[in-house]
């Protein structure tokens, strides 16, 4: 519903978007400029490969567990007062992580902090298309893709210059403080902004639908993370499993409730949708990979090639450009008119930068910058085609009135999957390093992969071939999906 004042448009609307973008800025910049900064944090205290992954992963895995919920809140109470609570904990959280004395605290803090995005994140679209007339709200989103592309540009240098410029020996710690003025502005101008939202207090939360999703997410990630460490005994096996059953029983409560016409966590008839829980799993893969590949290519340049942060960063910049070519070409062009075939056609190019980047590697010696950047750039241009119209093909599986929840599963499991390729592509990495030999060790990652890749092409010709012309207003989903290498 648009908020209107005596017949008009919202006055402050376009400083409410920039509200709005402030706060996604903050976590993709939370997200992009840890990577850059993990192999500093992991120096500093000594850190278990496994607590880096979980620095690292812990951030998207807290998202997963609560972004649906948060939204649901945002219903229930306001959307601008769940806006304004979760960018004051954003805040304090990320105080809490530049401070950290130890990676324990850091890694509760990351947790503490993923949990405050996921109340904080999916208040954005709501409160866009309360402040913006229907005729409005397509150029209010079309601004959203600049800004979170200069921002996934500028995260990764911002976090190498931060960690090396070492102000007052701050370090790593500047890449959590600046989220801090940036929090601040959010809040101030939010109060004095953000419209007052409707509450439906008909609204019901299913805090047992909540927990049974998170105690899969953990049963499931938490061996994958500490397996490795830990010799892969049989209690990771027995998690793991205990984690499928959880979900079962996740959707047998979801049914259950559906039926007694209570408000589900998710609309159950998602899954009889073939296109939709095709496009569930195509994200899935998609976002793993290259989530977790993105950390074993910096850990690999600061650790492997002793690159200094900055260095490391500026090496990633060829494959930021070309997924802003490719996104903007897909996004404006080739998505809109061949749909599927545009998603398969990026997800083969993608194939072939990860190629050239096994011929990069292969020389065994030090890989420069100048090595890299081919395969990056065509890795980036292929994730650029598959990026910008994924969501809105998948979403045309769905009727309307599943649009809601189809889009909150969907950025609940592309941050699950990013975590959960921080920790199974991390231990790749980890597991092939003897002798310090990261080359074979990023070579095995890649090869993995290529493997991906293939899984996707799989799956893909089941997706629905093109986005819903008819649609009105773009298909967002409850929140912006996770940046690219969070």
């Amino acid at each position: 519903m648009t908020i209107n004042v005596r017949g008009t448009a919202y006055p402050l609307r376009w400083l409410a978007l920039a509200v709005v973008l402030v706060a996604e800025c903050m976590d993709l910049l939370d997200s992009t400029v840890v990577n850059v900064a993990a192999p500093q944090i992991a120096r500093d205290f000594h850190a278990s490969s496994t607590s880096l992954q979980w620095i690292v992963g812990g951030y998207p895995l807290a998202i997963a567990v609560g972004l649906i919920l948060g939204g649901r809140l945002g219903d229930l109470v306001g959307r601008r007062r769940m806006f304004l609570i979760g960018a004051a904990g954003f805040v304090l959280a990320s105080l809490l992580c530049g401070l950290s004395p130890d990676v324990a605290t850091l890694v509760t803090a990351r947790l503490v902090q993923g949990s405050l995005a996921a109340m904080l994140l999916p208040q954005g679209f709501g409160i866009i298309r309360e402040c913006f007339e229907e005729k409005e709200q397509a150029k209010a989103f079309a601004v959203f893709g600049p800004v979170i592309g200069l921002s996934a540009v500028v995260g990764p240098i911002l976090g190498g210059a931060l960690t090396d410029w070492n102000l007052f020996g701050s370090a790593w710690r500047l890449c959590f403080f600046v989220n801090v003025p940036l929090g601040i502005a959010a809040i101030v101008l939010g109060r004095k902004a953000l419209p007052p939202s409707e509450v439906h207090p008909e609204v019901r939360l299913d805090l047992t639908g909540t927990v049974l999703v998170g105690l899969f997410a953990i049963l499931l990630v938490y061996p994958l993370i500490q397996g490795r460490e830990a010799g892969w005994p049989w209690w990771t096996f027995a998690s793991m499993a205990a984690g499928v059953a959880v979900l079962a029983l996740f959707a047998l409560q979801q049914v259950s409730r559906d039926r007694r016409g209570a408000d589900p966590l998710v609309t159950p008839s998602l899954f009889r949708k073939r296109g939709y829980v095709t496009g569930l799993s195509f994200v899935a893969l998609f976002f793993s990979g290259l989530t977790g590949l993105l950390l074993c290519i910096t850990l690999f340049l600061q650790i492997g090639q002793r690159f200094t942060p900055i260095h490391a960063a500026l090496c990633l910049v060829p494959m930021t450009l070309g997924m802003t070519v490719g996104a903007g070409l897909s996004g404006a062009l080739l998505g809109p008119r061949f749909g599927r075939s545009t998603l398969q056609a990026g997800v083969l190019v993608s194939g072939a930068g990860y190629g050239l980047l096994v011929l990069a590697l292969s020389r065994h010696g030090t890989v420069g910058a100048a090595d890299l950047a081919p395969g990056l750039l065509v890795v980036g241009f292929g994730v650029g085609l598959v990026v910008a119209p994924m969501f809105d093909i998948v979403l045309a599986s769905v009727d309307d009135y599943e649009t809601g929840s189809a889009s909150g599963v969907l950025n609940a499991g592309q941050n699950l999957a990013a975590s959960i390729g921080v920790a199974v592509l991390g231990t790749v990495f980890f597991d092939n390093i003897g002798g310090g030999d990261f080359h074979t060790a990023l070579n095995r990652v890649l090869v993995a992969q290529l493997i991906l890749v293939a899984a996707m092409l799989v799956v893909s010709p089941m997706l629905p071939r093109r986005a819903r012309e008819e649609a009105e207003e773009p298909a967002v989903p409850d929140g912006e999906p996770a940046p690219v290498g969070g």
